[in-house]
């Protein structure tokens, strides 16, 4: 390697840590520059609709303005993504079914999803409750209510169900605006 001709280094443990050095302080600088503002994505690796594909990058990874304000996470590799906000003063969570463009609703033929908040730790059913423009039988819109969900704090969590027989999973994790 060129570096090693200009930095002479005998120990194998310093190249070694040079060489991931190296490999890992692009990856600090680079990502998904979809739009600015925040949305949360899993671990899962997925692809926009501008046919862009990369590997979300844990819970705090930052893409576009949610429609509705709230955190995003992907939900079936960019098939879908699922939009959380809450209302602490209803003690109710409402997470909207968002397509591949992370913009349009998308509604699904499901009854109920589910929401598993990590701290306090709690599980809570969303169930169905149909936007103007939802086709008979389905639903791009789920509410639920937990007593929990009082307490304002940024959330963290799973949103998971079945879909056409399919199941569905995809971590959130809210995050504080920007300046707090």
């Amino acid at each position: 390697m060129l570096i090693f001709k200009f930095v002479r280094l005998k120990d194998k443990t310093m190249k070694r840590t040079l060489i991931a050095t190296l490999l890992v302080i692009p990856m600090m600088f680079t990502g998904c520059e979809y739009e600015s503002g925040s949305q949360s994505h899993n671990d899962d690796t997925h692809t926009h609709a501008d046919g862009t594909t990369h590997a979300n990058h844990g819970g705090g990874h930052v893409h576009s303005d949610a429609p509705h304000g709230g955190t995003v996470s992907d939900w079936g590799g960019g098939k879908y993504h699922v939009e959380f906000v809450v209302d602490h003063d209803k003690q109710e969570a409402t997470v909207y079914m968002l397509g591949g463009d992370v913009k349009t609703a998308a509604p699904v033929a499901a009854d109920e999803i589910q929401l598993a908040i990590d701290e306090p730790k709690f599980q809570t059913v969303l169930k169905a409750m149909p936007q103007e423009g939802d086709a008979e039988g389905t639903s791009s819109r789920f509410v639920g209510n937990h007593e929990m969900l009082a307490e304002v704090r940024e959330f963290s969590g799973k949103i998971f169900g079945t879909v056409d027989g399919t199941a569905y999973s995809g971590n959130f994790k809210e995050e504080p605006p920007i300046g707090n």
